[in-house]
C-alpha cells in the first residue's frame, strides 16, 4: 500500500511540474528565498522561461546570465529577473511581473524557471514640456518619434516608452532649436514616471529656449600655407543677417573640410567659434582652420552586424584604414548610417592605436528588421475601390539593396511591378536600379477606352552635391489601346455597328440626328486611331534640387525637378518632352505651413504626329475642382460623348497655393490636418491628326458626301453619325485654349497609421463651358 502511494504521489507530481512548464519527471518545484538559498551553486540542468508570448524565449534567453551547465547563484538569478523587466519594458510591457523559481532534479541538478505575466502594453500617456515659450508643446511633441497613447494605440508601437529613444527625440528637438537660431537652447531635465492609474508613462521634460540669435559676420581664418581664408568663403553657407542655423554651420564644416582636403592638407581641422552679442541677439561666426596632429585611422572594426554586410556599413565612410583621421568624416559617417534605416543604433567610438599617431574607430550597430509585407485598399473617384499586396526589403540579403514586388487589383485598374535598387553601383554613391511593370485601365466615365501596358526602366542616380541629383533614365514601354464595343459599352460602333442594335443598321430602328449610334456613346475618333500597339522607346534624365527638412512632413526648403525625355529611339512613338515641377514649403508660424507650386510642360512632335495617350492631360493634378482629363482640347464632334473625350495638349502651365494646418483640439500624433487652396492653370496645344479614316463611312457613302474629305456630322443618313474628322469647337466656344481655370477649396488630410487619406472639396470658379468638374475627391489606402 505504502508503495501504491508513493507512486500515486510521483506521478500526481509529474504532471503538475509537466503541466507548468514541461519539467524533468521527477522534479520538485520549489520557490522563494530558502529554496534558492538550498539551489545555491548546484549546476543547472537548463534555464526556461513561461507565460511568455510577446517575446520569444530565444530572445530572452541572451538576456540572461544563468545557462545551462553552469552554477546557481540566486543574487544572478534576481539580477536576471531585473534585467528581464528592462527588457519588458523597453518593448511596451513596462507592469509585466517576473520572478524565478527552482525545480530540484533527481540527478541532483536544478531547472531555472522564469515565470512571465506579460500584462498589457505600457505606452506613453503625456508628453509635457516646459520652459518652452517660442514653440508650442504640441509643436515639440510633433518633433519627436516617440508619440502619445490614444485610440490607435493598437495598430502603432511609436507609443512605447523607451528611454534611449526619449533621448534621440531630445536630439533632434535640440537641433530644430539650432537650426532656427536658439544657439543657447538647452535640456535642463528629463524625467519619467509610470503611473498606474493612467496604465502609461508621464514624461516631463524641461527645457531653456534663450533668444533667437542672428548672423552679425562670418570669416573664415586660415592658419595654413598657402590657403588663405578668403578663397574659401564661396564654401561658406552661413551669411551676415541670417537667422542663425545650426545646420547651415555643420555643412559649412564638411564643405571646408572637403575643399582644404583636396588641397592636400588632410590632417587639417575646421572649428566654429561663435561671439555672441546678447544685448543685440546677434552672433558672430569665424571659421577656424588649422593643421591637426597628424593621426591616420589603423583599423575600423564593425561590430555587432548580424546581417548586414560589413561592406555596406564602411562605404558610407569617406575614409579607411591608413588615410588621415577626421572627425568631420566620421561624425557625417554615422549620420549616413542612422539615415539608412538598417540599424536600431549605431554608435562609433575611438580607442588608442599600436601608436600614438595611430586610431581606431569601432563601428557598433545593432540590426532592425527592414522587410515589409502590406495589404493596402483605397479608393480614388478615377480609379475606384483598389487593393494591393505588396512585398518590400530596403536590406535584401544584407546588401544595402531595395527590392519590391506588388500587386494590386480594382474597379477599373490591376497591375504588377516590380522594383530593385543598388544605391551603390559600381562601388560609388550612384544609384542604380530598374522597374519592371504591368497595368491595365478599364473605361470610366473619364475616359472611353481601354490600356494595357507592359515595359520597364533603368535609371540611375548621380549626386552632384547633397541637394542636387543627376537622374538619367532609359524607359521601353507597350501601350494596346482598344475601345470596347460591347453591349455594356459600344462606344465604337459608329465605325462597327451591331446589326439590329445599332441605329440604322441592318435590322435596327431607323436612325436621325437625335437618335443614332452615338448617343449611347462613342469614343472620340482621335482615339480610334490610336486602337492597336503603340511601342515608346524613350530616354530621359531629370534634374532634381532637394533641401526639404523632412521628406514624409515636409516644413520649410524647396523641392523642384526638371525632366526632359526624348521618345523615338525605336518604337512608334517620336516626341520631345519638357516638364518641371517645384514646390517651396515654409512654416508660416507653429505647424502651420504655406506651400507655393509651380508646373509646367511642353512637347512637340518629331517627325510624326502626337498620339493622343502621349499628350499633356492632368485634371486635378493640375487644378483641383477639374474631372480627370476635365480641362483643356476636347473632340466635340459627338455632342452626346464629348464629356469622356478629352484630348491633352501639348502645352500646360498651372499654379497652386496652399496652406495646411492643424485642427484645434485634435491630438496633433493623430496626423489629421486641414488644409485651404486655390490652384490655377491650363492645357492647350491638340496636336495630333483631326481627318481619319472611317471604313463603315468609306463603304457606305459616295465620295461626293464628303467635304474636305470629312463626312458632315449628324446629317448624312443612314446613320446619322458623328463626323469622321475630330473639331475641338461647338457652338462657337473653342476648347483648344490657354484660357486659365482656376479653382478654391479646402481639404482633411490624414497621415494615418493605415496609410495617407486626403479628402478635397473645391470649387471651379473659372472654367470653359465644355469643361468637367468635379467637386470631391478622395484618395485614401491603409496597409498592415
Amino acid at each position: 500500500m505504502q508503495v501504491k502511494r508513493t507512486v500515486s504521489r510521483t506521478i500526481v507530481a509529474a504532471l503538475f511540474a509537466f503541466a507548468l512548464g514541461g519539467l524533468t519527471v521527477g522534479a520538485i518545484t520549489s520557490a522563494g528565498p530558502a529554496a534558492a538559498q538550498a539551489a545555491q551553486g548546484t549546476t543547472i540542468n537548463r534555464v526556461a522561461f513561461e507565460g511568455n508570448s510577446k517575446l520569444k524565449s530565444d530572445v530572452l534567453l541572451p538576456e540572461v546570465q544563468l545557462h545551462s551547465r553552469g552554477a546557481f547563484s540566486a543574487a544572478t538569478a534576481q539580477g536576471d529577473v531585473e534585467r528581464l523587466r528592462e527588457v519588458y519594458r523597453r518593448s511596451g510591457n513596462a507592469a509585466a511581473e517576473i520572478s524565478y523559481r527552482t525545480v530540484a532534479l533527481p540527478n541532483g541538478r536544478v531547472d531555472v524557471v522564469y515565470s512571465i505575466k506579460e500584462g498589457s502594453k505600457t505606452g506613453v500617456k503625456k508628453i509635457t514640456f516646459t520652459g518652452n515659450h517660442v514653440y508650442s508643446n504640441g509643436k515639440l511633441v510633433d518633433l519627436m518619434t516617440t508619440t502619445e497613447m490614444n485610440f490607435l494605440s493598437f495598430l502603432k508601437n511609436s507609443d512605447v516608452y523607451d528611454p534611449d529613444r526619449i533621448s534621440s527625440d531630445l536630439e533632434l528637438v535640440r537641433r530644430y532649436y539650432l537650426k532656427n537660431g536658439y544657439a543657447d537652447f538647452r535640456v535642463i531635465s528629463n524625467e519619467a514616471h509610470y503611473d498606474p492609474a493612467q496604465k502609461g508613462y508621464l514624461v516631463n521634460v524641461a527645457i531653456e529656449e534663450g533668444p533667437q540669435y542672428r548672423v552679425s559676420s562670418v570669416n573664415v581664418e586660415s592658419h595654413l600655407r598657402d590657403v588663405p581664408g578668403p578663397s574659401l568663403m564661396p564654401y561658406v553657407r552661413v551669411a551676415p543677417g541670417d537667422i542663425y542655423n545650426g545646420d547651415d554651420v555643420e555643412k559649412t564644416i564638411e564643405a571646408l573640410t572637403k575643399q582644404i582636403a583636396r588641397k592636400g592638407y588632410a590632417f587639417s581641422q575646421v572649428r566654429p567659434r561663435g561671439e555672441r552679442n546678447p544685448a543685440a541677439h546677434s552672433v558672430s561666426v569665424n571659421f577656424v582652420i588649422d593643421e591637426g596632429p597628424r593621426v591616420y585611422v589603423e583599423r575600423i572594426n564593425v561590430r555587432g552586424n548580424t546581417r548586414t554586410r560589413d561592406y555596406v556599413i564602411r562605404r558610407e565612410f569617406e575614409i579607411g584604414e591608413g588615410d588621415a583621421y577626421n572627425r568631420v568624416l566620421i561624425d557625417r559617417a554615422e549620420r549616413r548610417l542612422n539615415a539608412l534605416g538598417y540599424f536600431k543604433k549605431v554608435r562609433i567610438t575611438n580607442e588608442p592605436g599600436s601608436a600614438p599617431d595611430r586610431v581606431v574607430v569601432n563601428v557598433d550597430v545593432e540590426d532592425q528588421p527592414t522587410g515589409n509585407f502590406s495589404i493596402s485598399g483605397g479608393y480614388s473617384t478615377s480609379d475606384g475601390f483598389i487593393s494591393e499586396v505588396a512585398v518590400s526589403e530596403s536590406n535584401f540579403m544584407g546588401r544595402g539593396q531595395y527590392v519590391r514586388l506588388a500587386a494590386s487589383l480594382g474597379q477599373r485598374t490591376k497591375g504588377l511591378e516590380f522594383n530593385f535598387t543598388e544605391p551603390y553601383f559600381m562601388d560609388s554613391r550612384i544609384a542604380a536600379g530598374f522597374d519592371l511593370y504591368a497595368k491595365k485601365n478599364s473605361v470610366s466615365s473619364y475616359n472611353m477606352y481601354e490600356t494595357t501596358v507592359f515595359g520597364g526602366a533603368l535609371r540611375l542616380g548621380v549626386p552632384i552635391t547633397d541637394e542636387l541629383t543627376f537622374a538619367p533614365r532609359y524607359s521601353l514601354y507597350s501601350t494596346y489601346l482598344n475601345i470596347p464595343n460591347t453591349l455594356q459599352h459600344p462606344y465604337n460602333d459608329c465605325w462597327y455597328p451591331w446589326p439590329v442594335l445599332t441605329p440604322g443598321a441592318a435590322g435596327a430602328m431607323a436612325a436621325s440626328p437625335l437618335f443614332n449610334c452615338a448617343t449611347n456613346g462613342e469614343a472620340s475618333v482621335a482615339i480610334k486611331a490610336q486602337q492597336g500597339t503603340t511601342v515608346t522607346s524613350m530616354i530621359g534624365y531629370s534634374l532634381v534640387y532637394n533641401t526639404l527638412d523632412n521628406p514624409k512632413k515636409p516644413m520649410n526648403g524647396i523641392y523642384g525637378a526638371f525632366n526632359t525625355d526624348v521618345a523615338g529611339l525605336g518604337g512608334n512613338s517620336r516626341f520631345l518632352r519638357l516638364t518641371t515641377d517645384v514646390k517651396y514649403y515654409r512654416e508660416i508660424f507653429d505647424d502651420v505651413v504655406g506651400i507655393a507650386r509651380f508646373q509646367g510642360g511642353w512637347m512637340t512632335g518629331l517627325g510624326s504626329t502626337l498620339h493622343v495617350t502621349d499628350m499633356f492631360n492632368p485634371g486635378p493634378s493640375l487644378v483641383r475642382g477639374f474631372a480627370p482629363g476635365g480641362i483643356g482640347p476636347r473632340d466635340m464632334s459627338n455632342p452626346f460623348s464629348y464629356q469622356g473625350n478629352g484630348l491633352g495638349g501639348t502645352k500646360y502651365i498651372g499654379a497652386s497655393l496652399e496652406t495646411q494646418f492643424p485642427i484645434w483640439g485634435l491630438p496633433r500624433d493623430l496626423g489629421i490636418r486641414g488644409a485651404l487652396f486655390a490652384d490655377a492653370g491650363s492645357v492647350w496645344g491638340y496636336k495630333g491628326p483631326r481627318a481619319f479614316y472611317a471604313p463603315t463611312y468609306a463603304s457606305l457613302y459616295p465620295a461626293s458626301a464628303f467635304v474636305n474629305g470629312c463626312l458632315p456630322g449628324y446629317s448624312v443618313g443612314p446613320y446619322y453619325g458623328p463626323s469622321n474628322c475630330l473639331q475641338t469647337y461647338a457652338n462657337g466656344i473653342e476648347t483648344d485654349t490657354a484660357r486659365i481655370r482656376a479653382s478654391v477649396g479646402g481639404s482633411i488630410l490624414w497621415n494615418s497609421p493605415l496609410g495617407p487619406i486626403r479628402f478635397d472639396l473645391a470649387k471651379a470658379i473659372a472654367k470653359g463651358k465644355y469643361d468637367q468638374t468635379q467637386v470631391f475627391r478622395f484618395s485614401g489606402g491603409t496597409s498592415f
